[in-house]
């Protein structure tokens, strides 16, 4: 069977299907991806009901009532109500010879009264075969259009691509996903979350199809907390404080904890912060994961167990640049938030060849870093003459000194001397050299959890 990208064809075809019968259920953003198996006709081959519940109080007297109506929460109680109907009102007469499935979307797009971006959660539950139990993929979208109809045009195609692909490439998730993007332009839309789950994906790791969006284009950044669960941020960050370390965690060493420990502690302080005010996020990017040219799927998800074995929530994300970091996580909460970094990385920072591509330049990006008073925090480093270098006497370029002095007179750049400086001649790529020569002496350069899933995963070992 030839791929099948165009949306007109896929929801034909989906028409034409006489095996696969199931329910639409749209909350917010009107019928788009109903209207599609409508307008391409033979519905009924496919759709045993469509449904739309705008008004609140029938959508809760449908549904139940839920604190937030564009939420995964209600996205859930949408999908088992409908599928639970269609099965039960349906079963008897055709499940024999059908699988069952249900849609459901609720969104806030954008709208005459609503001028900022849309987003909101789809998903589909289904079987994969007749009387089967069923699986579900579960996604949150993120939309950029400046008009509503860009909104409802791409939410409808959407929910096409995610019905076809559900029912037509289930056993190849990795297939699966880039087809989602179908017939989309990236610019109008971000899918920063999804989640397989059921007997068809228990083979599927789903930090794997987080690094996947990444990959594909889909979104800047994707989530798993320090469970291994998918997350969106929003739900995440909501209402917290951050705080932030980028680095390859390969493996994660004495110094990288300590650094984020010292930072943990400092932050806390200054921002009179309880615990659970705070999130602390282990950050990759596809170039901290990259070797070579491409992105081992093994050697990540070792990264991955390491750091949830630390406790850690992890970002993954093609955010090269800290000022676009910022920019991300401006998005979903305005509560204090800080970086912690070494030496090298703030003379990175202070590179002007990174912002280039920018009509303003460093100034520009600094005035996007550090809206909302972001912080770095940043650890000492041993200099090439073996001499400490720290934040209170860095010396950027000649001409950039001043900007340097004021972003430091003005708190928004602060030395973490309080790093245990015997940790500070560790480096993660010596330490993975000694774990894949076979020796020993590695193990005193990280922590515990580190050596136990090293040790008990056999990880980095040479074949």
């Amino acid at each position: 069977m030839d791929k099948i990208t165009d949306t007109h064809h896929k929801a034909l075809s989906l028409n034409l299907d006489k095996s696969q019968y199931g329910t639409i259920a749209e909350i917010g953003a009107g019928q788009e991806t109903a209207r599609w198996f409508f307008r391409v006709g033979g519905a009924a081959g496919t759709i045993a009901k469509a449904i739309s519940a705008y008004d609140m109080q029938f959508s809760d007297s449908i549904y139940g009532k839920s604190p937030r109506y564009v939420s995964r929460q209600r996205l859930n109680a949408m999908l088992t109500i409908e599928y639970d109907l269609i099965v039960d009102r349906l079963d008897e007469k055709r499940g024999a010879e059908s699988t069952f499935f249900a849609f459901a979307n609720t969104v806030a797009s954008r709208s005459f009264s609503r001028k900022e971006d849309g987003s909101g959660w789809l998903g589909v539950k289904f079987q994969t075969e007749a009387r089967a139990a069923p699986s579900q993929i579960d996604l949150h979208v993120h939309l950029t259009g400046k008009k509503s109809v860009q909104d409802q045009e791409t939410l409808g195609i959407l929910g096409v691509n995610l019905i076809y692909g559900a029912l037509m490439y289930h056993q190849d998730p990795e297939l699966l996903l880039p087809t989602l993007m179908d017939g989309l332009r990236h610019h109008l839309l971000e899918i920063d979350m999804i989640d397989f789950s059921g007997p068809a994906f228990e083979q599927v790791d789903n930090r794997l199809m987080a690094l996947r969006l990444v990959e594909h284009g889909m979104t800047r950044g994707a989530m798993f907390n320090a469970d291994g669960h998918i997350v969106h941020p929003a739900d995440l960050l909501y209402k917290k404080a951050v705080l932030i370390q980028r680095s390859r965690f390969n493996p994660p060493t004495l110094l990288n904890m300590d650094m984020l420990d010292c930072a943990q502690k400092v932050f806390q302080q200054e921002n009179n912060l309880q615990p659970d005010d705070l999130v602390v996020i282990s950050e990759m990017t596809l170039h901290n994961l990259k070797a070579g040219e491409d992105i081992d799927a093994n050697d990540f998800l070792s990264r991955a167990d390491i750091l949830c074995a630390l406790g850690k929530h992890v970002l993954i994300s093609n955010m090269g640049e800290y000022y676009r970091l910022a920019d991300y996580l401006f998005r979903y909460t305005r509560l204090p938030m800080s970086l912690v970094l070494g030496i090298p990385t703030l003379t990175d920072i202070f590179d002007e060849r990174y912002y280039e591509d920018l009509p303003g330049g460093i100034l520009e990006a600094f005035g996007r870093l550090f809206r909302y008073r972001l912080r770095l925090y940043v650890s000492p480093s041993i200099g090439k003459d073996g001499s400490l270098i720290t934040a209170d006497h860095f010396e950027p370029q000649r001409h950039l000194r001043h900007l340097y002095e004021y972003l430091y007179d003005n708190g928004l750049i602060s030395a973490l001397n309080s790093v245990n400086q015997d940790y500070l001649c560790i480096h993660s790529p010596e330490v993975l050299e000694q774990i894949r020569q076979g020796g020993s002496e590695w193990e005193s350069q990280v922590p515990e959890p580190v050596r136990e899933v090293i040790r008990s995963h056999h990880l980095y070992r040479k074949n």
